[in-house]
């Protein structure tokens, strides 16, 4: 299953946890995504799409 937005492509980054002692170790940030059902061309599917897109109202969820 892959982590990236359906609608923005928003995917997870990587970087360094730098800790008070400044050691660095590698950590990931991943987008926080949602399945989320929608109407598309008057059928419904199931997204991945980020709470960013959501609340932005690109998508409109299905009740």
């Amino acid at each position: 299953m892959s982590r990236i937005c359906d609608i923005c492509g928003k995917h997870p980054m990587t970087g360094n946890k730098v800790s008070h002692a400044k050691n660095h170790t590698r950590r990931v940030w991943r987008p926080n995504l949602l399945k989320i059902k929608t109407e598309l061309d008057g059928s419904t599917v199931t997204l991945k799409i980020c709470a960013r897109c959501l609340k932005s109202g690109r998508v409109v969820k299905k009740v």
